[in-house]
């Protein structure tokens, strides 16, 4: 009697999967001919009590679906095995990983989602015109922080968002730093050891695109940065902002440097409130013009605060950067300090997880903070570049 064949489900693509995976009858001569740094997602017809996938002689997998990535270009000798009393199977086949038709670009290719949280900057950076819908000012969003653009973009306070990817998945490699992300982080001159100026440290969470379609909907890991494990910082945190409400009392505080002290509301997961004040400096409505409902809830970590009124009057605040792994809390001359490393990704349970890569990169506001005339801590940031593609066909002057 013939043995029943197995049949592996699997596609090359240039920078993704798809949801039309062909069948493929793998045999010993079979071979995939796929760029670096996308995916082939392999898939058996068959089951049985347990799998093995190796490449090039190491066991990669011992799960059902596999998906090979590959950084470097090369043949990649791959086997296949159905672990089971009565029917095991052993295949072996190769992948062939070849150089990109065209270049990938090192930098941000497509901004998914801009949700930002109210703040001073928002409706300004990017500028909401009338009439601007939510995909309108996505795509300005995307517009200013894509290739080489160099636009600032403002996520406002604490929890409010933006989702990148590139053109390719972003190789997660071992011992080094997968990734840069541009603020606008500077440290002030009177004490130059602490490391305080401007700091506005957001939190950064990556996605691999395990199911192959294109879009974050996957699951979420945070990179742990150097206050993960801090007693100080809340994870599971949840905020709620309201809209403001036109029939209020519009009250000024005593030095008229904010114009209206309740200005939009906020409520917590720890059952406290407080309110998102208005300065003198910025008069355009703080709440995002192109959100329809009554309200905006994020969720995430939270840091402590890192803001201080060092001059005792209000005059003068510094917010202290925090030694590593947040975006905008350094300045960008200090590219260690500015680069994430996708091995420090945690679930939601702080447990460590091995990601092949990263298909979207999320960041957002990760202090809940208001600094008096100075306003709310509000990430900023203006790009982003894959460590690992060259940028010598596309190089960029470093942004002081």
């Amino acid at each position: 009697m013939n043995k029943p064949q197995l049949i592996l489900l699997a596609i090359p693509l240039l920078c993704a999967c798809s949801h039309e995976i062909p069948t493929v009858n793998l045999g010993i001569d079979d071979v995939y001919y796929i760029p670096r740094m996308s995916k082939l997602p392999l898939e058996p017809a068959l089951t049985g009590e347990a799998y093995e996938w190796k490449v090039n002689g190491e066991t990669v997998s011992t799960q059902n679906r596999y998906i090979f990535i590959a950084r470097e270009e090369g043949i990649y000798n791959l086997s296949f095995d159905i672990i089971d009393d009565k029917t095991p199977y052993h295949f072996d086949f190769a992948v062939t990983v070849l150089h990109e038709e065209v270049e990938y670009s090192p930098y941000i290719s497509r901004v998914y989602e801009y949700r930002p949280a109210p703040g001073q900057f928002i409706n300004e950076m990017p500028r909401y015109e009338p009439g601007d819908s939510y995909a309108d000012i996505l795509q300005k969003a995307e517009e200013c922080i894509s290739g080489t653009n160099d636009i600032m973009i403002s996520l406002g306070g604490y929890g409010g968002y933006v989702t990148f990817g590139f053109d390719h998945t972003v190789i997660n490699v071992e011992g080094e730093n997968d990734f840069r992300i541009w603020g606008n982080c500077f440290y002030e001159l009177l004490q130059p050891d602490k490391k305080g100026g401007s700091a506005e440290p957001g939190i950064v969470m990556v996605s691999y695109d395990a199911n192959c379609n294109g879009v974050p909907d996957d699951e979420w890991y945070e990179l742990a940065g150097s206050e993960y494990n801090s007693q100080s910082t809340r994870h599971n945190y949840e905020i709620t902002y309201h809209r403001p409400d036109p029939a209020r009392e519009v009250v000024a505080d005593e030095d008229n440097s904010l114009d209206d002290i309740y200005y939009i509301r906020w409520t917590d997961s720890d059952g406290f409130e407080g309110f998102m004040a208005k300065n003198i400096f910025h008069n355009q409505d703080y709440y995002p013009r192109w959100e329809d409902g009554e309200s905006m809830t994020f969720s995430g970590s939270l840091l402590a605060p890192n803001g201080e009124d060092i001059s005792g009057n209000g005059t003068y605040y510094v917010l202290y950067s925090y030694p590593w792994g947040y975006v905008d809390n350094h300045p960008n001359d200090y590219p260690e300090l500015n680069s994430f490393d996708i091995s420090r990704a945690v679930d939601s349970h702080g447990n460590p997880v091995h990601l092949p890569g990263a298909d979207f990169i999320r960041v957002y506001t990760g202090v809940n903070q208001y600094c008096g005339w100075l306003g709310e801590t509000s990430t900023e940031l203006s790009r982003a570049q894959d460590l690992h593609v060259d940028n010598t066909m596309n190089p960029l002057p470093e942004i002081p």
